[in-house]
């Protein structure tokens, strides 16, 4: 052991270190699989890789272990190899993972809105020219909606107004129904950054998507609240659906998409989601961190 290799494992500078020492260090979800890997190798010919993650205090850190196999011959049960720092490249492999299984995810959204608008927009279309306008309109309009789902290089400063953000995230879906506004929007005049901007619509990009798969939005006689309230210094936004399907709280594990929203709130607004899957419809409570909007 080298002093890079002491540093990267956090363990004190010594004359020798066991395998016992250093397992003590791995992440107890990798550790079985780390101790296999390493008997294995002294069957194998031959170089051997294995990538495991290592505690240091509270710090998660990848570590890339390297060596040549068939060593069961060597001298005084001294190993050789290397040890090659990968977090940054770990972090990097999982963003991308994160980004492709969102992209993923919104382009099915995406799909699935366009299936919903175009279905509703053929029923009601009394010619094939009436058809093909007001579905390029709602089609627009849910590509500006789109627009706000993602962070656009070079914006600074306030993103929009609350209200305005949320009338144009719901625009696409206010006349689909028997009656034109059955989506009303009644919040205070704040305004918002680019960051929370981004979080807020693609949360309630998720939501109005379930809800024209399963809750108010599905049917012609649905209504959708939304409305805001202050407590202390947080701001509490009402997403409140009637008169659409009975709804049941769902089981299992939570989706992708679930994941991502709740993970977002978290880390941009400090804030969270809160469901009451109640009988005449559900209502969703978002919690945020006042503060953390104007960023």
């Amino acid at each position: 052991m080298d002093k890079r290799a002491y540093d990267l494992w956090g363990v004190d500078t010594s004359s020798s270190v066991t395998f016992e020492d250093l397992s003590s260090h791995i992440h107890p979800a990798d550790r079985d699989r780390v101790r296999a890997a390493f008997a294995a190798t002294r069957a194998i010919l031959g170089a051997y890789e294995i990538d495991f993650r290592i505690l240091v205090n509270e710090e998660v850190r990848w570590v890339s272990a390297r060596g040549q196999g068939n060593d069961s011959g060597i001298v005084n049960r001294i190993m050789f190899g290397i040890f090659l720092d990968v977090t940054g490249r770990k972090q990097a492999e999982e963003g991308n993972e994160l980004l492709a299984g969102e992209m993923s995810h919104r382009v099915k959204n995406l799909l699935t809105i366009a299936t919903a608008l175009t279905l509703r927009t053929s029923r009601s279309a009394k010619t094939a020219e009436d058809m093909a306008n007001d579905l390029i309109n709602r089609l627009s309009s849910l590509g500006r909606a789109h627009d706000l789902v993602r962070p656009l290089p070079g914006t600074e400063g306030k993103a929009a107004l609350l209200g305005d953000l949320l009338s144009v995230l719901l625009a696409p879906y206010d006349d689909l129904g028997a009656f034109t506004g059955r989506v009303r929007v009644s919040v205070p005049r704040m305004g918002v950054g680019d960051s929370a901007a981004t979080t807020i619509a693609l949360v309630v990009h998720e939501l109005a998507t379930n809800s024209l798969k399963y809750g108010a939005l599905s049917v012609e006689t649905g209504t959708l609240d939304v409305s805001c309230t202050f407590d202390g210094s947080d701001v509490v936004l009402a997403w409140t659906e009637r008169g659409g399907p009975p709804v049941s709280e769902p089981t299992g594990p939570a989706g992708f998409g679930s994941r991502l929203v709740n993970r977002s709130i978290a880390g941009q607004l400090a804030g969270s989601l809160a469901y009451d899957w109640s009988a005449e419809g559900l209502v969703v409570t978002l919690r945020m961190d006042k503060s953390r909007l104007s960023k």
